[in-house]
């Protein structure tokens, strides 16, 4: 799955004159264990825009589950303003009161603008930012440790939580640069990113790792191989088998087999 999309993240940067980094290691060690809610330390990464944005003028952070379309547009055209941070607004489709109620107890009281009688809260899977927004001025990994085991999408949450503390300006943008699954499922690889949250757009298949590659195999079908799709997609039954293995404890060779028989058509 992060194979494939790197691989669309790299087609994007070249499509529109950017270079692609990938994170392969954590630059914030914190401590995850006693976590109320589902977190990783690995998403204490998104602190790392702010020493990208020393050598770069603007960043565009993409989740590792973003697929980018081949006609995905230029958001860097699209949103110019150096002083904005752009980002996708969920608050519009879900409640995320309770996660700003978290973070207010924690570091302290902001406000938290409620826009047609809902919150305003940010989905951080895609975040377009200009050095001169000043976001990350003020953040630390110090502040993260503190909510990381208290707070439901620490990191995500936190980012919005800036933005009311130190009055950041930001725009939502357009649903097409953060498609996720709570829009629905209609027309959803038309948009320029598609974002495999939660459980993806899985329907029927059984992870959302087999989806992205059917989904990435079928977006990119005019130039992808016959051996290309067939090695994505042997990949992808891989993870899944090992998924299972990590589950159950029993041999590959035996769960390929087992899980073969409920999805035939996937089984590589």
């Amino acid at each position: 799955m992060y194979k494939a999309a790197i691989n669309t993240f790299e087609q994007y940067g070249k499509k529109v004159g950017a270079d692609v980094i990938v994170s392969s290691e954590l630059h914030y060690k914190l401590n995850v264990n006693n976590k109320k809610f589902v977190a990783s330390p690995a998403w204490s990464e998104k602190l790392y825009i702010a020493e990208l944005l020393k050598e770069y003028d603007r960043v565009l952070y993409l989740d590792a589950d973003m697929l980018v379309t081949p006609w995905a547009e230029d958001i860097f055209e699209k949103y110019s303003q150096l002083d904005t941070v752009y980002m996708f607004n969920e608050g519009a489709f879900i409640d995320r009161s309770s996660q700003a109620t978290q973070i207010n107890d924690v570091l302290g009281n902001v406000s938290w603008p409620i826009i047609d009688n809902k919150m305003q809260y940010f989905n951080s899977g895609m975040i377009l930012i200009s050095r001169q927004t000043g976001l990350f001025d003020n953040a630390s990994a110090a502040e993260m440790q503190q909510i990381c085991n208290e707070v439901k999408f620490y990191d995500q949450t936190y980012i919005n939580y800036l933005i009311r503390r130190d009055n950041i300006k930001s725009v939502q943008v357009d649903k097409a640069f953060n498609r996720m699954p709570l829009l629905g499922h209609d027309d959803y690889q038309t948009a320029s990113f598609i974002h495999y949250a939660g459980r993806g757009y899985r329907e029927k298949l059984p992870t959302r790792d087999i989806k992205y590659i059917a989904d990435f195999c079928d977006v990119f079908k005019d130039s992808l191989s016959k051996q290309e799709v067939l090695e994505y997609k042997k990949q992808a039954w891989h993870w899944y088998m090992l998924k299972q293995q990590r589950k159950t404890k029993l041999p590959i060779g035996l769960l390929s087999v087992i899980f073969g028989l409920f999805y035939p058509n996937l089984k590589y």
